[in-house]
């Protein structure tokens, strides 16, 4: 797999860090900068962060950040590691997976190769952030991002959850036309839940997935945090009754809330 000659192409970094030793803004540019070697089409712009988790009883406390831009097409990694330098070096492994997968499949597209189907239950998972346990008076929804939900099959939903290194995707699945939100379980199998599960209606899939029999519950935003903080789950999905939407209420790596809904 290579971009142009094989050498990588130049492009875009904006590099932030939070608390780390000198030299590592030119680390980060070293070896993210060189994917661009292993990619069919062009690297655009990167933006990576790499910052240190807020309590220091945490063994990885490092956490490092990346968003690039692949021709249009957003790819996302986040890792946790001990200190700055290993942090960064997982980080470009693992965008180097998503490089190589999207490579992959994009030759399956064109009859070149067996990848298109392949689906990825590796341990790497395990150097993601965990959220940081602050206490629940504390917590505020410090990020709300609203997009119009892409109609897309369980299938595409799972290979868009891994080329944005996410635990969950919110989407439209395209047979029954319901939000839906499509997660990992602990045994690194697939479930979905949906406004109103109709497992039944299910565009064709290849992916195993099981669908939880229950509707998204009506909930407040107010009501919704006190669900996520009582049941300790990494998320909740839900109907805000105030927009009469669907929404994912999740926990940030810093102890506070993130909150997606769609556009509109």
């Amino acid at each position: 797999m290579g971009y142009g000659n094989g050498l990588p192409v130049a492009f875009d970094i904006d590099v932030t860090t939070q608390g780390q030793p000198p030299g590592i803004e030119d680390y980060v540019r070293e070896k993210i900068g060189g994917l661009s070697r292993f990619t069919h089409q062009p690297v655009l712009h990167a933006r990576v962060r790499v910052s240190r988790h807020a309590d220091p009883a945490v063994a990885r406390p490092v956490i490092a950040q990346a968003n690039i831009d692949v021709n249009g097409r957003p790819v996302r990694a986040q890792v946790q590691a001990a200190n700055a330098r290993e942090a960064i070096d997982r980080l470009e492994a693992r965008l180097w997976r998503r490089l190589e997968r999207i490579a992959n499949r994009a030759e399956a597209k064109h009859g070149n190769s067996s990848h298109a189907n392949e689906w990825h239950h590796q341990s790497e998972r395990t150097d993601r952030p965990s959220h940081y346990p602050r206490p629940s008076d504390e917590r505020r929804i410090i990020r709300r991002k609203s997009f119009t939900l892409g109609t897309c099959t369980v299938d595409e939903a799972a290979q868009e959850m891994e080329l944005l290194d996410v635990d969950f995707h919110l989407f439209t699945e395209k047979g029954t036309g319901q939000a839906s939100v499509l997660y990992r379980t602990d045994s690194a199998g697939y479930r979905m839940a949906q406004v109103m599960p109709l497992p039944r209606e299910l565009a064709p899939h290849e992916l195993p997935v099981s669908v939880s029999p229950q509707p998204a519950p009506r909930l407040t935003i107010a009501r919704a945090k006190e669900r996520l903080s009582l049941l300790g789950l990494p998320f909740l999905f839900f109907i805000d009754m105030d927009q009469g939407r669907a929404g994912v209420l999740y926990h940030r790596y810093d102890g506070h809330y993130g909150l997606i809904s769609p556009a509109g």
